[in-house]
């Protein structure tokens, strides 16, 4: 094992301008000469890793992963949250990129055992375009004609219908769009149903014209999951689990069409590759969420029997992209593997808001 060891973490803010409420701070592992980063994050999340997380991986060695995740896991423990597993996630993700580039690899060389694929498919999603409000059905089919794998769209209930009324109107809209676009669609409830709605939809929609049904239930319950699990209705969950979920746990009782984890979000990428082979054992594949679109890049290019696509957030990703030095460009559905070595892009330009 090398020993090279990590000297230093920070936490940099980008100084290119950003929108209201957007990720702009990235972490930055130095080690062995060299640095690796991850980003853009959100600035809890940063203060976390600068505050409770830094000092406790000096020293680690950086090609060490899973050594690296136990600590960072043990920190996290001590006051579990969303924050606290984002955190580990980027420090993680910041890590590979850092061994990728002492030894002159792409972080998917790094993963897999073959050779990577060079380009991944994708599938674009767009929550704010609702489909229960779409007047124009145009705006979906030519999103569905740009050459995705397929597409995810929003479903929000509207909080003034009851379950019945609410579950009916979304699965008629539904069909529409289904129909409008030609094949089945993925759609996502947004965190605006709840568990009575979630079983009236699976009642009323005919599952024929969806690929899977996202997050219906606003956390990890699952025992209702159980229940909904028994429905004919296509599931995907995995966006919420954290670098402590029970995967195995999670797989059985949602018996998911698709795991749509958060690369970073479950702890980075070496919690992302245990969580792959639980799945894989399950048949379940996996569908990385679109915010840590760069790692979720490199296990896609990896695993691909295991993950067969990345999700493309039409709406946010190009704002994000702008703050890299080599901005990800889907072409025809597709994501190119950057020629970098490690994740494969910087951050354009970064200040250490501690030095302002």
């Amino acid at each position: 094992m090398s020993p090279w060891g990590v000297e230093n973490v920070e936490v940099m803010e980008a100084e290119q301008p950003v929108a209201p409420g957007d990720d702009a701070y990235f972490v930055v592992v130095h080690g062995a000469g060299g640095a690796g980063s991850y980003g853009p994050i959100g600035e809890r999340i940063g203060r976390y890793v600068r505050d409770t997380l830094a000092a406790e991986v000096k020293g680690a060695r950086i090609a060490d992963h899973a050594g690296l995740l136990d600590r960072l896991r043990a920190v996290a423990r001590t006051n579990p949250s969303d924050i606290a597993s984002w955190a580990v996630g980027a420090v993680d993700c910041a890590a590979w990129d850092l061994h990728g580039r002492l030894t002159s690899r792409s972080v998917a060389d790094l993963l897999a055992a073959p050779e990577p694929r060079s380009t991944v498919p994708a599938y674009a999603s767009w929550l704010s375009q609702n489909l229960t409000g779409v007047d124009n059905l145009d705006v979906l089919r030519d999103v569905a004609a740009a050459g995705w794998r397929f597409t995810k769209w929003g479903l929000r209930r509207d909080p003034a219908e009851s379950p019945g009324q609410a579950a009916t109107s979304m699965a008629r809209a539904v069909e529409r769009c289904s129909q409008a676009v030609g094949s089945p669609l993925a759609v996502d409830a947004v965190g605006t149903w709840t568990p009575s709605v979630a079983m009236a939809f699976a009642q009323s929609c005919d599952p024929s014209y969806l690929l899977w049904l996202e997050d219906p239930l606003p956390q990890h319950d699952l025992d209702m999951y159980e229940l909904l699990a028994a429905t004919r209705m296509p599931l995907a969950v995995g966006e919420r689990a954290h670098c402590d979920e029970d995967a195995t746990g999670l797989i059985q009782y949602v018996r998911p069409s698709a795991l749509t984890l958060d690369v970073v979000g479950c702890g980075g990428l070496t919690r992302a590759t245990q969580i792959l082979a639980v799945a894989r054992s399950q048949d379940v594949p996996i569908y990385p969420h679109g915010r840590s679109l760069l790692p979720g890049l490199h296990l896609a290019a990896a695993f691909p029997d295991a993950v067969p696509a990345v999700e493309y957030r039409l709406q946010w990703e190009p704002g994000r992209q702008r703050l890299y030095a080599e901005p990800l460009r889907p072409e025809d559905g597709h994501i190119r593997l950057p020629d970098s070595p490690g994740l494969g892009t910087t951050p354009r330009s970064t200040t250490c808001p501690a030095q302002r």
